[in-house]
């Protein structure tokens, strides 16, 4: 229990790109739903509500993390955004790649290199609130690692090049998990760390936004384009004849379009 904080509110409205007028508007009506009591969660939805009445793309950042986690059961499509993301540092990237180990082989979620670095990239992906990753989860990770970098050091096509582990959540990690990946030289991102460089922060300076964040979709419409491969708006948007095999009213279509062009920027 804590005591409700408007301009914590406040903050992350003007971080999802609300202007100071659709803040003060959902700051009034959500005082005559106050009480004490109310769960973050609640606020949260009521919020969210309020802010899709007056703008879908702003009430769509808002929902960001919710949106990340529609993304499951399966962990595939997070790794697609993952690799969307670390495409955007700097490095050609695969998804779901087979990688043979110095004892065993190994599925990577995600393999990326420059001409500098090769990289490789696991994903943890929860699709609820209030679990964190915890230490089991870089030593299991390290481990693995360090078997793939003996087999790619005795590659010579690999030579002059430097070895990196990463491990990239969408939730938070537990104390312990960031004590030992930064010890063990683990590069760790989660929702919310590292500060600039965090999961939240990439995927809103790159604009890349998966489906599920549009306000538009009802949740079959989004499983009918994560199972076709369209996790990201800007997939998309250069795919826009996909949206008729989620809707047929050609209104509609056009709308699901315009919120995706705001989402990503291109107003």
């Amino acid at each position: 229990m804590e005591y409700f904080s408007w301009e914590k509110l406040h903050n992350s409205l003007t971080r999802a790109g609300a202007d100071q007028d659709s803040i003060a508007k959902v700051s009034e009506e959500l005082k005559y739903h106050m009480f004490s009591g109310m769960t973050t969660g609640h606020i949260y939805k009521l919020a969210f509500k309020i802010l899709r009445k007056l703008k879908q793309s702003v009430a769509a950042r808002y929902g960001l993390r919710k949106a990340i986690m529609e993304l499951g059961p399966s962990g595939h499509p997070f790794e697609q955004l993952v690799g969307a993301v670390i495409k955007e540092l700097g490095y050609h990237t695969q998804v779901g790649q087979i990688i043979q180990g110095h004892c065993v082989s190994h599925e990577i979620d995600v393999l990326a290199r420059n001409t500098k670095e090769l990289i490789m990239v696991e994903c943890k992906f929860y699709n609820s609130q209030g679990k964190n990753c915890n230490v089991q989860v870089p030593l299991y990770i390290n481990s693995r690692f360090h078997d793939v970098k003996k087999n790619w050091e005795k590659e010579t096509s690999n030579q002059g090049l430097k070895f990196s582990g990463w491990v990239v959540t969408n939730t938070r990690f537990t104390n312990d998990a960031i004590d030992y990946g930064t010890c063990a030289g683990l590069n760790l991102i989660s929702w919310d760390y590292p500060r600039g460089g965090s999961l939240k922060e990439m995927v809103e300076n790159y604009a890349l936004y998966p489906v599920t964040a549009l306000t538009g979709l009802t949740k079959k419409q989004k499983e009918t384009l994560i199972e076709n491969d369209v996790v990201l708006c800007k997939q998309l948007l250069l795919q826009p004849d996909v949206v008729g095999k989620i809707e047929t009213d050609k209104r509609k279509q056009l709308k699901i379009l315009k919120e995706a062009d705001d989402l990503c920027g291109n107003a």
